[in-house]
């Protein structure tokens, strides 16, 4: 069974940094499609950013996260910088049967979900 664990989250002033954890097991994360989502209060869930052969960035995001994986530990990272107030929201990391899915963006090409860390941005 597939699970993923995500880590991270906290509480941080506009301006700074975090940096989220995805542990994966029951698939390697190095042939799958992986990404990260939030979901505001309010709002529906969002695509942040996803690797598979390449990297991928919601607009809202580019220049300010980056994505990177450790294969030999499994793991998938979300880099956030430059926090904004608009970027709190609970973060999910997902993973896709499949080492690319198209639109990277879609719910619907990730089968396996983590529980959710919660990401607090102040001003």
């Amino acid at each position: 069974q597939v699970q993923l664990v995500e880590s991270g989250g906290g509480s941080v002033q506009a301006g700074g940094s975090l940096r989220l954890s995805c542990a994966a097991s029951g698939r390697a994360i190095s042939t799958s499609t992986m990404g990260w989502f939030r979901q505001a209060p309010g709002k529906e869930r969002e695509f942040v950013a996803a690797m598979s052969w390449s990297t991928y960035y919601a607009d809202s995001v580019k220049g300010r996260f980056s994505i990177s994986r450790d294969n030999a530990k499994n793991t998938v990272y979300l880099q956030m910088n430059i926090l904004k107030p608009e970027d709190t929201a609970v973060y999910y990391c997902a993973t896709g049967p499949r080492p690319y899915t198209v639109p990277i963006g879609a719910e619907s090409g990730y089968d396996y979900w983590g529980q959710g860390t919660q990401v607090t941005v102040s001003s």
